[in-house]
């Protein structure tokens, strides 16, 4: 029987009586096999859902309630079902199957959280914000820099439960990885959790490294011949688009830390090495963006001075040429006045004699503004 059809009616009852129950009205629908990596074509919000067991992934498409009664009976493997942006119908029966706590369950389906890590009775809870470097061909006062989305972890002793919001962060890739090495899949729930981690802070050193590329862009132009002219909004957007990202790594570091050193049952002490791994690759990510906001703080006032400066040599050049016009103009003023007794009125010379005058003026301010750096 495929996990499919036993999937899309426990993700479509809003009540369930217990497994049984869920597995005796998951036999009436079509089967449909969710276990190819491509999402169901029936518009699930089920991606994938796959039992492993000593670290491979086992073969055949059995019933999701079976598999979960045969993990349990045994006492080996998991169960991985991998959601994406499932709505709050669709995980009431996930939840009753699970036994999630509908805390949990209620952030998973809303998204927009902060990164966290809870334990409610035996099943730990993380939340992980993704990020996405957007490529784009010239930074601009409203490029989008940073993409964010969420992924929400269930992680229990034979089941881990991955739930994804946002148009990136695909877990096929990570999965494939996994299936790669089963002797670290052996391991079992935790491992899946280590490895999402890992996955997650990676991106976010890669994030950091494209993001450095755009702030040295914009400290060459600010500091380059025609920096005072360089656009002010690249910055801020720039400033915007990394609090996005301090929103996303910021707060992981205390769930990582508490992965890392505090005894938790559902992660082998083996794996907790692991994740020491991954929080000091978060830490290293959290100083680039800390360096990262300081140095667009230093660039921005840096940038504003150069304005400012370039403000009073526009005003400088301004009152040179004022003042060396200003001589001309007084000496016009004077004979535009037409007075009877005015001897320079009558001279041959008078005209070329006042022109030279103030020629002559004119030009010992120009030289001695010049000099001054005025001009």
């Amino acid at each position: 029987m495929s996990m499919a059809g036993n999937l899309r009616k426990v993700t479509g009852l809003g009540k369930v009586g217990g497994l049984r129950k869920v597995a005796r009205l998951a036999r009436r629908r079509p089967r449909v096999d969710l276990s190819h990596p491509a999402r169901s074509p029936l518009g699930s919000s089920v991606v994938n859902c796959v039992t492993y067991q000593d670290g491979a992934r086992v073969p055949g498409c059995a019933d999701l309630v079976d598999a979960v009664e045969r993990v349990r009976k045994s006492g080996e493997g998991f169960v991985w079902l991998g959601l994406h942006e499932p709505t709050d119908s669709a995980f009431t029966g996930i939840a009753e199957l699970f036994d999630l706590h509908p805390l949990a369950v209620e952030d998973a389906v809303e998204a927009h959280q902060r990164p966290k890590l809870e334990r409610y009775g035996e099943t730990l809870f993380a939340v992980f914000k993704t990020v996405c470097y957007v490529e784009h061909e010239q930074l601009t006062a409203t490029s989008e820099v940073v993409d964010t989305g969420e992924i929400m972890v269930f992680v229990g002793e034979d089941f881990v439960i991955t739930v994804r919001h946002g148009r990136h962060g695909s877990l096929g890739p990570l999965r494939e990885e996994l299936e790669a090495d089963p002797q670290q899949l052996a391991k079992g729930p935790a491992a899946v959790l280590h490895a999402l981690a890992d996955h997650v802070v990676d991106d976010y050193l890669t994030v950091t490294d494209a993001v450095q590329a755009d702030i040295d862009q914009v400290e060459t132009d600010v500091f380059s011949e025609n920096g005072a002219r360089a656009d002010p909004g690249r910055i801020y957007q720039l400033k915007r688009e990394l609090l996005e990202l301090k929103r996303a790594v910021m707060p992981l570091a205390r769930p990582v830390e508490d992965l890392a050193t505090r005894p938790i049952r559902v992660i082998d002490p083996e794996i907790q090495a692991y994740f020491r791994d991954v929080l000091d690759h978060l830490m290293r990510a959290k100083e680039q963006i800390a360096a990262f906001d300081e140095l667009l703080n230093s660039i921005l006032q840096a940038h504003l001075a150069q304005v400012t400066v370039a403000q009073n040599e526009d005003m400088r050049k301004i009152t040179a040429w004022a003042a060396v016009i200003a001589v001309p103009t007084m000496v016009c003023g004077v004979y535009g006045m037409n007075f009877t007794f005015m001897p320079e009125l009558h001279w041959r010379v008078g005209y070329p004699l006042v022109m030279g005058v103030m020629a002559a003026a004119c030009l010992a301010l120009y030289r001695g503004f010049r000099r001054n750096g005025w001009l």
